[in-house]
């Protein structure tokens, strides 16, 4: 079945940097887009960032263009997120995502935390 395993979120200051990583099994990694995805409380769950395959094509939020860059490796399965200059508003449990005939499936998810 299809499994998102995130880890790497954290208490970081503002300013500082972060690298999400997402292991995903279960279906075929290099046949699907990738996307991040955040949500914080009180707030509705917005994408962050996606990647297509083959090639590699990148789409951001604008609220974290420049900042964020979405990444993967398909000798490992795994998708990343570098989040670099983080505010306090990127506070947000972020979720891995894949949607599969029509079907979106999640990570459990992992909290960052952007305070001083």
């Amino acid at each position: 079945q299809v499994q998102l395993v995130e880890s790497g979120g954290g208490l970081v200051q503002p300013g500082g940097s972060l690298r999400l990583s997402c292991a995903a099994s279960g279906f075929t990694f290099s046949s699907y887009p990738m996307s991040w995805y955040r949500q914080a409380p009180g707030k509705e769950r917005e994408l962050v960032a996606a990647i297509s395959t083959p090639g590699g094509r990148t789409n951001y939020a604008d609220s974290v263009k420049g900042r964020f860059t979405i990444s993967r490796d398909y000798a490992k399965n795994t998708v990343y997120l570098q989040m670099n200059s983080l505010k306090p508003e990127d506070t947000a449990v972020y979720y891995c995502n894949v949607k599969r005939y029509s079907y979106d499936y999640w990570g459990q998810g992992t909290q960052v935390t952007v305070s001083s």
